[in-house]
């Protein structure tokens, strides 16, 4: 199989969404990998090094697009790369497509009529979500980061040392969602010598979380009376919250914003998936904050983005053996042979096969089984 690895043309996304060992792996298998002329220079991966492992390198975005059975991506496609979709038939999209929050996104992938598979829905039988988990993990450690520096006043916030001083209280953090983000904004937050309060709805979660901690947190079954007692006098509030697939919802209202201190520093790692705050909107690392009744919302879209060789790496090492196995029996066959792969499948040509994807945009869901059996 031919594989294809663009360079990202988000703004500000430095990943890309394979590693020279990644390269080895495939080309030792048989296939050809073709990577975008300086597609990993962002992640401090030269072209050479891509190359010493067998990979060959390309200038136009357009001849790796042309000319491969299978792309890999690193975020959703956007608006300039649309009409690339559609440049060979019966192409593999593989990537983060976060489709229930872009109906424009869809649309396109659709009127491409190739097949368009989601790390973020790649499912385990545990539920568990092997190919999100590792960015999951790098947002939530950056949240409380990017809170930190916010809450300065140099950052925008409303200058709040976020571990505090001896006689000087440290500030309050709070966290909706006690999944991989959550928990790794927790961890980091925890170490931070900061107040935290961790929210989730459910109770054995909740459980699991306190042991982890040893008391060094306060868990709170979340509700909206809880979320509104404790944002209100938060320094720092981190929406962590995740439904597989669709929209996130909206916990924390414009009203409730209103009412809370001004200078404090909202972080939404959800916004890929929509946002849990009323008034998030997806933000770039150039230019990541916006205010919003006193407040002051970090949103950024690809959180992981900044510190792309971290990320690329954990990337990679989780995609990887799922990239092997499409190439070497075709996703058909694959997805088959593993359901959780079939469970990252959101688009077959044309058709959405997705549940949670086609709710969201008002659509008809064409079973999975009645294009691959």
């Amino acid at each position: 199989m031919n594989v294809g690895v663009p360079k990202e043309v988000k703004p500000d996304e430095y990943r890309v969404a394979i590693t020279p060992a990644g390269v080895r792996e495939l080309t030792s298998a048989g296939h050809t990998v073709y990577v975008e002329e300086g597609a990993g220079v962002g992640s401090s991966i030269p072209d050479s090094d891509f190359v010493a492992t067998g990979a060959r390198i390309l200038e136009s975005p357009d001849d790796i697009w042309a000319e491969s059975d299978m792309i890999l991506g690193v975020k959703e496609p956007i608006a300039e790369e649309y009409p690339r979709l559609a440049l060979r038939k019966g192409q593999v999209l593989f990537t983060y497509l976060h489709l229930a929050a872009s109906l424009v996104c869809t649309e396109a992938l659709m009127a491409a009529g190739n097949t368009a598979i989601a790390y973020e829905t790649v499912r385990l039988p545990d539920n568990s979500l092997p190919l999100l988990t590792p960015m999951s993990e790098v947002a939530g450690r950056m949240a409380p980061l990017m809170g930190a520096h916010h809450l300065m006043r140099s950052g925008g916030g409303r200058g709040v040392l976020v571990c505090g001083v001896p006689g000087v209280r440290c500030a309050k953090v709070v966290i909706l969602g006690a999944g991989v983000a959550g928990m790794a904004a927790a961890t980091l937050a925890v170490g931070m010598h900061s107040e935290v309060y961790i929210l989730d709805r459910n109770l054995e979660r909740l459980r699991q979380v306190d042991h982890h901690f040893r008391g060094g947190l306060e868990t709170v079954a979340s509700s909206t009376h809880a979320i509104e007692e404790t944002c209100l006098d938060a320094d720092i509030v981190i929406g962590a919250v995740l439904v597989v697939g669709a929209k996130a919802p909206k916990l924390v209202s414009d009203d409730l914003v209103g009412r809370m201190r001004d200078g404090s520093v909202l972080v939404d790692i959800s916004v890929d998936q929509g946002g849990c705050f009323e008034s998030t909107r997806p933000t770039t690392h150039s230019d990541p904050t916006f205010e919003v009744n006193g407040s002051l919302f970090y949103c950024v879209a690809n959180m992981p983005g900044a510190v792309p060789h971290s990320s690329t790496h954990a990337l990679v090492n989780a995609t990887l053996p799922y990239v092997l196995d499409i190439a070497n029996h075709g996703w058909r066959d694959a997805a088959l042979s593993d359901a959780a792969l079939a469970e990252g499948v959101n688009v077959v040509e044309g058709a959405v096969v997705y549940e949670p994807v086609a709710a969201a945009h008002g659509m008809a869901t064409t079973p999975l089984d009645s294009l691959i059996g």
